[in-house]
This record gives structure tokens, C-alpha cells and sequence, in this order.
């Protein structure tokens, strides 16, 4: 199959390239980055840019993948406009490309959209209650799935979203929860759990994830919605134990709770098991371990690679630092 991956040099993307390639499909990677791998075709694409990203996508793709976001929530809650502009004005953006030419768009969403549902357990029909958004990236993700099934309401464009339970492995991106605690361990530095780390997640390793992924080609789920979570879930707590048990000598430390943070959902992954055929295989301790290793073995590094970009024109108010930013976080 011809599939485009928008992000495909990130950390979700680049483990869905290699899944995709093992799977025997014809994969470009659409991105401000250089692949991890240099055997696979990569295009430039700014998403913000929305005339090159309609040539861009001119290619008879039977499916992209749309995984660029900002996804970083420290850097989300201080730039709610840079937010806004690539986790939903990207997205809109691919969407009117896609009118255009046809094929399916598998987006890549997140549990957090349950925040704003109630309690008890949730599934892929659950209500979302908008009086219940407490952050941006939220709001952010919401809105771009609706926008995404109004595109199939009103021009037929089909869709596949898959909401993310929390990612972490090899290439992991500094700003989740299993990478900051081991860099911070593996440094020597504390451990930093905010508020008192009763707060709960269902981690999965990138490797399951991308596999779930491409398990999203199928039929089947044309136009559906799936959970793709971890094995079962895990409190913050319990994450920095695991990782103290593993490295030896390592402090835990507390900080105030952070502004509108995610506090665990008891939710099912079910459909993806029933429908796509999908579990995931590997349990926190391995895929903890396993990530220590390739952070020792790369020092903690993506392959290293020249980046090559112009920065856009921006109003004079915004700062160079907030420009660059921007490009770095386009990446999952």
C-alpha cells in the first residue's frame, strides 16, 4: 500500500516507518527532519504552509498518517497559539489536501480527550463532555477530530483516529514521563514527580503502538475510532520505582501539580482488539529495561542528522526562540 507519514522522522513516527517498511508497504515521510533511515523517501513539508502541502500530498496516497503535533505539555501551556496553529490549523490543512485527491487519514489523537469524560470505564463511545476541557492540548485534539469527522460528513474523506495511551521507548522525546525520569536518573539528578504520583496511565511501548498503527490499514477500520493503550495501568509512583529498582541509587522528589494535567482514565482497548487484531506485547519492566539500553547504547540521541530549514517570516512580536520551537515540536 502507498502511505504517507506527516512526522515520520519523529519518535512515534520513525518506529511506524520501520513497521510500515517491515509490513512491505511504500512509505514517504513527510517532515521539517530527515528520516531515521535513509532507505525511505522523504518530502519537506511545513504544515503551516498550506499551498505546499496540497502539491506536497499529490501522489495517490491510499492513506496518511498525520502524527506532527505539538504534544509537549509543559511548552503547550506556554504557547497556546502555536498550539492551536499545528495541532489544529495542521490539521485542517492536510484535510482540505486530501479533498483534493482522496485516501484516508489516520490521525494520531490521545487518551487525554477523556478528561472530558466522567468516571468509570470509557470506550470509543463514551461522551465527550466539552464543559469538562481543562487544557489546550486537549481542546486542541478535540477539535481536530471533529473537524476530521465533519470532512467525512461533508466531503466523504475517510478517516481512522487512534487515540494514544502515554508512549514512551527508544528515541523517546525529552517532555514524557519515562524519559524525563530516566534521564534525570541516569545523570544522577532526582527524579521530579508532580503532585503526589497517585496519578495513573496506561504506558505503551512506541513498538506496540506503531503496530497498532499499522494495524489501522485495514478495512475495518474505515471511518472508526480506537484506543490504543497499554497492558494495564501504572501511577506515576509506581513508574520512578521501577526505574529506581532498575538504576540503583535514585531520589524522588515532589513538585506542585502541573496546570491541567491528565489524571488517568480507567480505559478499554477492546475494539482494537476485537476489530484490528491488536495487543500490546510489552510490559512496563521490559520495555522500561529495553529503553535504558538503547539510551546508554545512543546516549540518549535520535540518529543524528543535518537540519535543513528556512524560518518562515513571522510577526515581530513573536520571539526567535518561539520560531524555532516551533519546528522542533512539530515532531511526535
Amino acid at each position: 500500500m502507498k502511505v504517507g507519514v506527516i512526522g515520520g522522522s519523529g519518535f512515534i513516527g520513525s518506529h511506524l516507518v520501520d513497521k510500515l517498511i517491515e509490513h512491505g508497504h511504500d512509505v514517504t515521510v513527510f517532515d521539517i527532519m530527515r528520516p531515521q533511515r535513509d532507505d525511505v523517501r522523504h518530502i519537506y513539508l511545513d504544515l503551516f504552509d498550506f499551498h505546499k502541502v496540497v502539491i506536497a500530498l499529490a501522489g495517490d496516497y491510499e492513506a496518511i498518517y498525520l502524527l506532527a503535533a505539538m504534544a509537549n505539555i509543559n511548552d503547550i501551556h506556554k504557547n497556546p497559539v502555536e498550539t492551536a496553529l499545528v495541532n489544529f490549523q495542521g490539521v485542517v490543512n492536510v484535510l482540505e489536501a486530501m479533498r483534493r485527491y482522496g485516501g484516508r487519514l489516520i490521525f494520531a489523537s490521545t487518551v487525554w480527550v477523556y478528561m472530558l469524560a466522567g468516571r468509570g470505564q470509557i470506550d470509543e463511545d463514551t461522551p465527550l463532555l466539552v464543559q469538562n476541557v481543562n487544557h489546550t492540548y486537549t481542546a486542541s485534539k478535540v477539535a481536530a477530530e471533529l473537524y476530521i469527522q465533519s470532512y467525512h460528513k461533508l466531503y466523504g474523506i475517510d478517516f481512522t483516529i487512534l487515540r494514544y495511551g502515554i508512549p514512551y521507548g527508544p528515541r523517546g522525546r525529552v517532555g514524557t514521563v519515562v524519559t524525563n525520569f530516566i534521564v534525570s536518573a541516569l545523570r544522577g539528578e532526582p527524579i521530579v514527580i508532580y503532585g503526589d504520583g497517585n496519578q495513573h496511565r496506561y504506558f505503551i511501548y512506541v513498538e506496540d503502538l506503531a503496530e497498532g498503527n499499522v494495524a489501522a490499514l485495514k478495512h475495518v477500520a474505515r471511518n472508526q475510532i480506537y484506543n490504543l493503550q497499554g497492558l494495564r495501568k501504572h501511577s506515576i509512583k509506581e513508574i520512578a520505582e521501577i526505574i529506581r529498582n532498575l538504576l540503583g541509587n535514585v531520589r524522588i522528589e515532589h513538585a506542585d501539580v502541573r496546570p491541567g494535567d491528565y489524571d488517568g482514565r480507567i480505559i478499554s482497548s477492546e475494539k482494537a482488539k476485537r476489530e484490528l487484531g491488536w495487543v500490546p506485547k510489552v510490559d512496563i519492566e521490559e520495555g522500561i529495561r529495553r529503553y535504558v539500553e538503547w539510551y546508554r547504547d545512543n546516549n540518549g540521541r535520535m540518529k543524528n542528522h543535518e537540519i535543513e530549514f528556512v524560518l518562515p517570516r513571522r510577526p515581530r512580536s513573536y520571539q526567535a526562540q518561539d520560531i524555532l520551537n516551533r519546528y522542533f515540536l512539530l515532531r511526535r
